[in-house]
């Protein structure tokens, strides 16, 4: 049985449980963070070493400006309440995409929490926070590039250990990626590392995420077998 490393989550349909309910888009994303709470329990309940949460893609940025002002704020405030159960915990925490678009309350209260956590070691919570697997692949593109046109990398040395390096921020690649919502897309999260990854596709909202619907997603993952592009039986 292949342990469960790294937990990826696309957490979809915030909006469309409040329009539901006849609630403004952002009570949705209120509701949100309860879900988020619920993940990173029974992530350590299952003794996930890594989990990755996609709060915020480059493309959100389209959404209105007040939901987008509105979901940073929840967001900060997340961030702000939870630093300390964060360390109680043992649950280290931090972000991968851009920083230069977040306000300065948002960047700050994202490296205290970071500051803060670094000693964790039950998990590791990552959040995907203005961020697009593109932009992050073109982003070590002209790294390399740069490193060549400088002397001090030759273009024979740039293979997948060397990009997967500079991709995966320390982390694994992930082993179950989840998306709730229905929606069977990766909307541009983690592409290069998704190469390989099992998926499971929860038909709730968001905000309606529960335990149990951790325990199905894992359980759906153990009733795989991983072959990796191999024949199931040369499976060491």
């Amino acid at each position: 049985m292949n342990r469960i490393e790294h937990v990826a989550i696309i957490m979809d349909g915030n909006g469309r449980w409040a329009d539901s309910r006849g609630m403004p888009r952002w009570k949705g994303h209120e509701a949100g963070t309860g879900a988020v709470r619920r993940a990173v329990e029974s992530a350590c309940r299952h003794g996930v070493g890594v989990l990755t949460l996609y709060a915020f893609s480059s493309e959100n940025w389209k959404r209105p400006a007040q939901e987008v002002r509105i979901l940073f704020s929840l967001f900060r405030r997340f961030l702000e309440g939870e630093r300390t159960e964060l360390v109680e915990r043992g649950i280290r925490l931090t972000a991968i995409g851009r920083r230069d678009r977040l306000g300065p309350e948002v960047r700050s209260a994202l490296e205290q929490a970071e500051l803060a956590t670094r000693g964790g070691r039950t998990l590791h919570l990552r959040l995907a926070i203005d961020y697009g697997s593109r932009q992050e692949i073109v982003d070590a593109v002209r790294s390399f590039s740069r490193q060549i046109l400088e002397g001090s990398l030759h273009p024979q040395q740039v293979d997948e250990a060397r990009t997967e390096a500079a991709l995966s921020s320390g982390a694994p690649d992930p082993d179950l990626i989840i998306r709730t919502a229905g929606e069977k897309r990766l909307s541009n999260f983690l592409l290069w590392q998704a190469a390989y990854s099992e998926f499971h596709f929860c038909p709730k909202l968001w905000p309606d995420f529960d335990h149990l619907d951790f325990d199905a997603a894992v359980d759906d993952y153990y009733s795989r077998t991983r072959k990796f592009g191999a024949l199931a039986a040369s499976i060491g």
